[in-house]
């Protein structure tokens, strides 16, 4: 079992490979900051937190926010737009990665990409995870 610390430098490398696969120049900060890559995709500069994510079923669930214990307990801290500009992220059981823009994400603590198709056949406000997928995020274009 990784502890969270394995988990986030075993998916800061696997976002970074698959990042280079596709040609995006991929930089590491010098100093601690809330970002942990900065990728230059050649029209511009983003400041990428990175992220392991779990996969429950048919749904892949990213938490967005850091954790850190202290006296009052678990603390939590959502990241914002001044901080980071997007999150990228890595399912190990998938073995994939993939990107979500903070603008797209409208203060959301968890992001949720579903697999395959809902129980009920639900189709609207469903984040599919192909659409997030690297490829189909950065590979194309690389716009936003």
């Amino acid at each position: 079992m990784l502890t969270t610390n394995q988990k986030g430098a075993v998916a800061e490398m696997a976002i970074a490979h698959e990042a280079v696969r596709l040609g995006i120049g991929v930089s590491k900060p010098l100093s601690d900051l809330r970002y942990d890559l900065i990728f230059d995709t050649g029209v511009e500069l983003l400041r990428v937190q990175c992220k392991w994510a779990s996969r429950y079923e048919d749904v892949i669930v990213i938490r967005l926010y850091g954790a850190r214990r202290a006296r009052a307990g678990l603390v939590r801290s959502v990241y914002t737009a001044d901080e980071v500009d997007a999150f990228a992220v890595f399912c190990s059981e998938l073995n994939r990665c993939y990107f979500v823009r903070i603008a797209e994400l409208n203060g959301r603590y968890q992001l949720q990409l579903r697999l395959d198709a809902t129980r009920n056949n639900q189709r609207s406000g469903v984040n599919w995870a192909k659409d997030y997928e690297f490829a189909a995020k950065l590979g194309a274009g690389l716009g936003p």
